[in-house]
C-alpha cells in the first residue's frame, strides 16, 4: 500500500489498538472489534451498493463482513495519492484446504448457499453493475483474439526462448478448445438468469471459522451467471488435484444439493471450463512481460498445465456426458 494505514484510519471514529500486515490488507484491532483495511477499486456508488448487499445478506441469515463508514459517513477513505480503501469487520479463520475433500465440499455448499441467498435480494441492481464486460461471449472473444495475437508475435521471433517454443507446440490444442467454446456459446440460448456473483471464488476467500465456513472479500462482486462462480471454484480446486474427475463430480453434486443446476447451467459450466483460461492467463502474462527475459515461473506454470491436460480432458468428457 502507498501510505501508512494510520493516516487512513484517522478518518474513522475508532480507537486503534494495533495494526498488522495481512494478505493485501491491514488487520486492525479497534475498540469496536477486529477489522481489515482493504484497497477498493471502484466508485463510491459501487461501494455503497456492495455495502447494502452485505447488510442484506447478514439480515437474511448469511453471515458476511460489514463495512465501517468514516466520520463523514462515507463508505471509502482516500489516502493522499487518491487511492481508495474500505474498512470491514474481520472474519478470521483458516483457508479452505485444497488437500482436504471435506473442506472443498463444505466450500461448494457455502458457495451454493450464497447464490441461493443473494438471488432473493430485493435491492435493485444498478446499471453500473450490469455492463457487458463479464458477458461470456464478449470475454471469450476478447481472450481468443489475445491468444491469436500472442501466437502471431511468437511466430515472428527468429530466436525463440524455451517458453515460446513450448507455447507454439501447445497452441493448436488450446486454440481449438477456445474456438469450440465460442461455437457452443453462440449456439446456446442465454436463458440462464444472472445474479450477483462473488467474482473471485478461491480457497483464499472461503475460510473455516469456529461458526462454520464463511465467504470473504466481496470486492470483485459482479452481475453474472452463477455458474461463472462455480466454474472458477472448480478450476481452482481441480488444478490443485490433477483435475480429478471423481472429486470434480462430487463437488458439483455437493453444490447441487443446495442449489440444483438446470440443464442449461450445466451446459454453461461445461463451456466455461472448456475455454483454456489457464493457457490464456499464462500467455497474457508473457505478452505483458519483458520478452527478452521470461521467468522460470512462467515456464513451470505452462509445463504443469500441460502435464494435467489429459486429466482435464477426461473431466470435461465426463462433464459433457451429463449436460
Amino acid at each position: 500500500m502507498y501510505n501508512q494505514p494510520e493516516a487512513i484510519l484517522e478518518q474513522y471514529d475508532l480507537e486503534i489498538n494495533q495494526i498488522s500486515k495481512g494478505r493485501g490488507a491491514y488487520i486492525v484491532n479497534t475498540n469496536q472489534g477486529m477489522k481489515t483495511l482493504v484497497p477498493f477499486r471502484g466508485s463510491r456508488e459501487r461501494a455503497l451498493f456492495l455495502g447494502s448487499i452485505l447488510d442484506e445478506l447478514n439480515a437474511n441469515g448469511y453471515p458476511v463482513e460489514r463495512i465501517t463508514f468514516t466520520k463523514e459517513g462515507e463508505p471509502l477513505a482516500e489516502d493522499e495519492a487518491g487511492a481508495r480503501y474500505w474498512l470491514k469487520t474481520l472474519i478470521s479463520g483458516s483457508e479452505c484446504q485444497t488437500g482436504r475433500e471435506a473442506d472443498m465440499r463444505q466450500a461448494a455448499r457455502q458457495l451454493a448457499l450464497f447464490h441461493e441467498t443473494v438471488a432473493k435480494s430485493r435491492i435493485p441492481v444498478p446499471d453500473f453493475m450490469m455492463g457487458d464486460r463479464n458477458d461470456l461471449q464478449n470475454l471469450y472473444e476478447r481472450h481468443y483474439r489475445e491468444l491469436v495475437k500472442v501466437k502471431n508475435y511468437v511466430k515472428t521471433r527468429k530466436t525463440k526462448n524455451a517458453f515460446e517454443r513450448r507455447f507454439q507446440e501447445q497452441y493448436p490444442r488450446y486454440i481449438e478448445d477456445a474456438g469450440r467454446a465460442l461455437q457452443l456459446l453462440a449456439g446456446q440460448k442465454d436463458s440462464c438468469r444472472r445474479i450477483l456473483c462473488h467474482g473471485d471464488v478461491s480457497q483464499h476467500n472461503i475460510i473455516r471459522t469456529p461458526e462454520g465456513f464463511r465467504m470473504i472479500h466481496f470486492e470483485n462482486m459482479c452481475y453474472n451467471l452463477a455458474v461463472s462462480d462455480l466454474a472458477k471454484f472448480l478450476r481452482k480446486m481441480l488444478e490443485k488435484n490433477n483435475w480429478s474427475c471423481e472429486l470434480g463430480m462430487r463437488l458439483i453434486e455437493e453444490y447441487g444439493q443446495v442449489r440444483p443446476l438446470s440443464g442449461e447451467e450445466r451446459k454453461q459450466l461445461y463451456v466455461i471450463l472448456l475455454f483454456p483460461e489457464k493457457f490464456w492467463k499464462i500467455s497474457n502474462h508473457y505478452a505483458n512481460s519483458h520478452k527478452a527475459w521470461v521467468g522460470e515461473r512462467d515456464i513451470e506454470k505452462l509445463e504443469h498445465m500441460v502435464r494435467q491436460e489429459n486429466a482435464r480432458t477426461l473431466f470435461l468428457e465426463n462433464l459433457f456426458s451429463i449436460t
